[in-house]
């Protein structure tokens, strides 16, 4: 996969407050990056300087190896992006506004519009007027729309804002159908955990201007190093947690009706082994997958004691 998008060392200054601080990451061709943050953490002023909707303070920025400051011209040449709501002529059919656009940019011939309009599922409704749109349509009217000349990175500021859950499946599809088919790199900012769970491959978490921590969604379980968190369920939990901690050293938590810790894969056979060999039944061994809202938690409420201390 190559980079698309780097940020090194990115700022922010408004007034005096320093509003993006030392932003540092990349965005590859092919994943879907997630953008997560509370409202206010500054996610959207960081869309506005990749897409030069506003300068930048310090730092820089490249997409596709061309930084913003020194050419923005041509690197804006590979960027698509809806920031906010997409905003359409709603008295025009979803075909006649894909043409007004088609008009602005050169190279957009109408084969291509036939492309994208099959490509984000508006074949059958792209005839009629936008003002009968579902917004879900229109977030995909939307796409269309930033997909026409074509982009190696698609933006999307809170894109499924206002959706009901039938809206906000339609937009994970077309987004993970974008990346397999067209190669593109796809950033989407949110506030919203359970929808970065399922949409996105990687994770920025961003917090009072600050980058905390890049994670991946669904680690590798091919990483030997990689712990998975585990629950074990046995008859006699003192004896469970005895034994446990006597055949290694971890961290291990007392639960209802026995532990859980963290262990590597390779570790697991081996710690079953020990404790029915010192007679601990065991019921149940079971990967409890921590979710996006936890781990974002942890890593903001770490944070957070670190500065304190």
């Amino acid at each position: 996969m190559g980079t698309l998008l780097q940020l090194q060392n990115v700022s922010k200054v408004i007034k005096g407050k320093k509003i993006i601080d030392g932003l540092s990451f990349d965005v590859n061709s092919g994943e879907i990056f997630g953008f997560l943050g509370p409202n206010g953490a500054g996610k959207t002023t960081t869309i506005r300087m990749i897409v030069g909707h506003m300068n930048i303070s310090e730092g820089d920025i490249l997409i596709s190896g061309v930084n913003v400051k020194d050419n923005f011209a041509k690197a804006a040449q590979y960027i698509g992006a809806i920031i906010e709501n997409p905003e359409m002529y709603k008295f025009l059919t979803g075909y006649q506004n894909l043409m007004q656009y088609a008009r602005m940019t050169k190279g957009i011939t109408k084969s291509k519009i036939d492309e994208i309009v099959e490509l984000v599922g508006l074949k059958n409704r792209i005839h009629d007027k936008v003002k009968t749109y579902s917004l879900g349509m229109r977030q995909r009217l939307g796409l269309a729309q930033a997909l026409l000349h074509d982009p190696k990175l698609l933006i999307l500021d809170e894109p499924t804002n206002g959706l009901d859950p039938a809206g906000i499946r339609e937009i994970r599809h077309y987004l993970r159908k974008l990346t397999t088919e067209k190669d593109l790199a796809v950033i989407v900012s949110s506030h919203l955990l359970a929808e970065m769970e399922l949409m996105c491959d990687r994770f920025a978490i961003i917090q009072n201007g600050k980058l905390r921590d890049i994670q991946n969604v669904h680690e590798s379980v091919d990483n030997k190093e990689y712990k998975d968190h585990y629950f074990f369920h046995a008859n006699d939990v003192e004896a469970l947690f005895r034994h446990t901690s006597d055949f290694g050293d971890w961290q291990i938590e007392k639960v209802e009706n026995g532990i859980e810790l963290n262990l590597k894969k390779d570790e697991v056979p081996d710690l079953i082994k020990h404790l029915t060999d010192n007679g601990v039944r065991l019921f149940e061994v079971k990967i409890i997958t921590k979710s996006l809202e936890d781990r974002f938690l942890e890593i903001t409420e770490n944070k957070e004691e670190t500065q304190l201390a």
